[in-house]
């Protein structure tokens, strides 16, 4: 689960970690009204948008004026904000953050998440703050250093000081921002996160060490300890394809191509797509139904694939384990009769109850075209498409 920037600032002030006083505003009027409370004359008002990029994008203005932050605000409210990130369409915005300015003397970029070969989490520092931490990586992959820790000890004294050492902090400025680090380390773990980034974490002139922007993304696995968390989820900022499919406990993603995949696992989904693309197609999106998911659960989810108008053929790719193939099969069969399908449908069935499943597609009478393998499937769909 994402959160906005003015949300994660909240929270790391919660522990403690200096943010620059800021305020969310939601009409023009509120941001000219909230540019007078701050002591700097120059402010900044940001969109609000679950995207990177905004920057580059028109969602990050310096102003001086209460006139400038008015005229700020008018230029983003209601409109969409295009990133490398939202893709062409945009995200609307709907929310500003607008932050009293800082004397910046120097920036770096912290981050953490899960590193899945050591199995825990591990935190990133560089000197090469308000970068794209990616291209640091390409480019520059030496100004880039790690530190392991534990989740239930947290990050050590002297590594925060060696990480914070290593990019350059000035050695009075040490200690703050190790604390600095270790803090966020603990925010990390006990809130359950999946990544936590500062680009930049400023160093200001007067010596003070913030977060100047913050991201910080959750593991849905663990919400059900934080209710005060998943409280924070805007769903405005979500695929509602997506937000609909969670109602039933399905995972569904958007791609950019025309070929709905409904498929059980990930790796499934990643075998499919990538079949597809080898003979010409491009998927629209994948859904994945899991492993125990019920006739109603597929009805949904091959509603929730037909609902994105982008598709032109839609491919199912089931391997059935606790998935049984008769499930998946009567859940296709009650879906495509209450929905009228003007779009290729080919099906691809293998495993627990196969043959039971073959024959409820076999004996319903609809438009479905089997396929015996994942390749052939792939063939057929591609074809399918092509020929519509």
């Amino acid at each position: 689960m994402k959160i906005h920037e003015f949300q994660a600032k909240q929270l790391l002030a919660r522990y403690g970690l200096a943010v620059p006083e800021g305020r969310e505003c939601t009409t023009a009027r509120e941001v000219a009204e909230a540019y007078e409370t701050f002591p700097t004359e120059l402010c900044v008002v940001k969109a609000q948008i679950h995207a990177g990029g905004r920057g580059k994008g028109g969602g990050v203005k310096l102003v001086r004026s209460r006139d400038e932050a008015r005229a700020a605000a008018e230029a983003m409210l209601g409109k969409p904000l295009i990133t490398h990130q939202t893709g062409p369409e945009g995200q609307l915005v709907r929310r500003l953050w607008i932050e009293e300015g800082s004397d910046i003397a120097a920036e770096y970029y912290i981050g953490i998440a899960i590193d899945r070969e050591r199995q825990c989490p591990v935190m990133m520092a560089s000197s090469e703050g308000g970068m794209e931490i990616e291209e640091v990586a390409a480019n520059t992959p030496e100004k880039i250093l790690k530190a392991a820790f534990s989740p239930t000890t947290g990050l050590e004294v002297a590594e925060a000081r060696r990480l914070a050492t290593g990019i350059g902090i000035p050695s009075d400025l040490v200690e703050p921002a190790s604390a600095f680090l270790t803090s966020l380390a603990s925010l990390f773990c006990e809130l359950d996160c999946s990544l936590a980034e500062i680009n930049p974490l400023v160093r200001t002139k007067d010596g003070a060490v913030l977060a100047l922007d913050a991201k910080i993304n959750f593991d849905d696995s663990g919400l059900f300890r934080h209710p005060e968390l998943a409280e924070l989820r805007d769903r405005d900022e979500e695929d509602p394809r997506e937000v609909e499919a969670s109602k039933f406990d399905l995972s569904y993603i958007t791609l950019d191509g025309n070929i709905g995949c409904m498929v059980n696992g990930a790796g499934l989904a990643m075998a499919t797509m990538d079949v597809i693309k080898l003979y010409g197609g491009e998927p629209a999106n994948f859904l994945d139904v899991g492993g125990g998911a019920s006739t109603e659960n597929v009805t949904a989810a091959f509603r929730i694939l037909l609902s994105d108008e982008q598709v032109e053929g839609v491919l199912i790719n089931i391997f059935g384990g606790i998935m049984k193939c008769d499930v998946l099969a009567n859940g296709v069969v009650e879906a495509v009769k209450q929905i009228e399908l003007e779009v290729p449908l080919v099906v691809r069935l293998e495993g627990t109850n196969v043959e039971q499943g073959r024959e409820i597609l076999q004996d319903s009478g609809l438009p479905i075209i089997s396929a015996a393998d994942l390749d052939e499937a792939a063939k057929k769909i591609c074809a399918a498409v092509k020929g519509a």
